[in-house]
């Protein structure tokens, strides 16, 4: 019995004793407060002197609602913001929704170019077809980029029914430039091909081109026969140029012409013109090309009758690459600014294709306008004779 009682008399002291150090430690000046893991993780950060190695907190779900509604909000006033400043002009509306829709038909998939070239067929038999070739599309293949041709085996499934199984293919004939539109001619086979070259070597295909020239041509029409030759321009961004290779030069005393030895390396081009129409110093000029060199119609019209081609921003100038510059009272009816005339498409447009045929009748096509070359048209109030095909 004593020694139970000893036993708790221990117990109450050992008890006192230890209730009595808490309260002094909590008494004692100084000391830090006891502090839970969360609650000594954010001292840690916030303090000054904090440890530079804590782990960062991770994001709670209601800072990351925080953060997209700022966002959001960011975005409402910016749209507030673009509200507001001035309209751009309806010329340069055009150049951006050409160029948007440029870019989406170069690098869309093949399929949905093939169904694009597929509403544009103007005309089709069992040797040849011919399309409406959209501005800016390679014809020929291009790194990085859908052209006409990566698409004319699934142009060729739907021409023929996609479930009828077909050996045709579709071969471009006679090429057009990446920045040109209009009539584009595809033969029906490797046979059909080499018939419609043996006919345009012999001037038995004819191609009728219109282009919206910055200039008027005098006489208004006549036959350009000049050779054309590749030559490299030199300078801080040296680069190759097609130029005017002349048989003929004005003599010594300047009252004559005088014939010099052709350059073994020029080609033979000859362009037939006849100007529809001019105003406001621009021109709508149809070009028939007689032969087929390389930027053959470009050339003569900016080197040979000093009329070059709105928007060829590669032959307005010679020694150097730069937009064309265009005559003020021209900026101001086509609604733009010097700076901006870089955005110009080439208004070089395909307009008619006529051949003999092979097995029927003769084949003849007008090809519709594209939107911005009327819309050009229009606003420099030139006329043009009426197609009930023009878009």
């Amino acid at each position: 019995m004593n020694c139970g009682k000893a036993v708790a008399v221990l117990g109450d002291q050992m008890f006192f004793l230890l209730v009595k150090s808490r309260t002094i430690c909590r008494r004692l000046p100084g000391t830090a407060p006891v502090l839970s893991r969360s609650q000594h993780t954010a001292a840690e950060r916030d303090s000054p002197g904090g440890s530079d190695t804590a782990e960062k907190p991770r994001l709670r779900a209601i800072d990351l609602a925080r953060k997209i509604r700022q966002e959001k909000a960011k975005t409402r006033s910016e749209t507030r913001t673009q509200d507001r400043d001035p309209p751009v002009s309806g010329s340069q509306q055009r150049v951006t929704e050409l160029k948007r829709f440029t870019a989406q038909l170069q690098n869309v998939h093949p399929n949905v170019l093939a169904k694009h070239l597929h509403r544009t067929v103007l005309y089709r038999d069992k040797d040849v077809v011919i399309l409406n070739k959209p501005y800016g599309v390679p014809v020929r293949e291009e790194s990085g980029v859908t052209t006409i041709t990566s698409v004319l085996p699934v142009l060729c499934k739907m021409l023929d029914g996609l479930k009828t199984k077909t050996d045709t293919e579709l071969l471009p004939c006679l090429g057009l430039e990446k920045d040109s539109s209009g009539a584009l001619l595809l033969a029906r086979s490797e046979a059909v091909l080499e018939h419609i070259l043996s006919l345009s070597r012999s001037n038995q295909v004819e191609r009728k081109y219109w282009v919206i020239t910055v200039g008027v041509p005098v006489p208004s029409e006549g036959l350009i026969d000049i050779p054309i030759i590749e030559r490299e321009v030199t300078g801080p961004k040296p680069h190759f140029k097609m130029t005017l290779s002349p048989l003929f030069r004005m003599n010594e005393a300047g009252d004559g012409m005088t014939k010099v030895r052709s350059h073994r390396q020029a080609h033979a081009a000859a362009t037939k013109y006849r100007v529809l129409d001019s105003s406001y110093g621009c021109s709508l000029v149809e070009l028939q090309p007689l032969t087929g060199v390389k930027h053959q119609m470009r050339v003569h019209m900016a080197y040979a009758l000093a009329c070059p081609i709105l928007g060829d921003h590669k032959y307005s100038h010679w020694s150097k690459l730069a937009p064309q510059k265009l005559p003020d009272r021209v900026l101001k009816k086509l609604g733009l600014e010097q700076s901006k005339s870089r955005y110009l498409p080439l208004h070089l447009h395909a307009r008619q294709l006529a051949l003999p045929g092979r097995s029927q009748s003769d084949v003849a096509v007008s090809c519709p306008m594209p939107k911005y070359f009327i819309k050009t048209l229009n606003r420099l109030q030139l006329t043009f004779p009426e197609d009930k095909n023009d878009e």
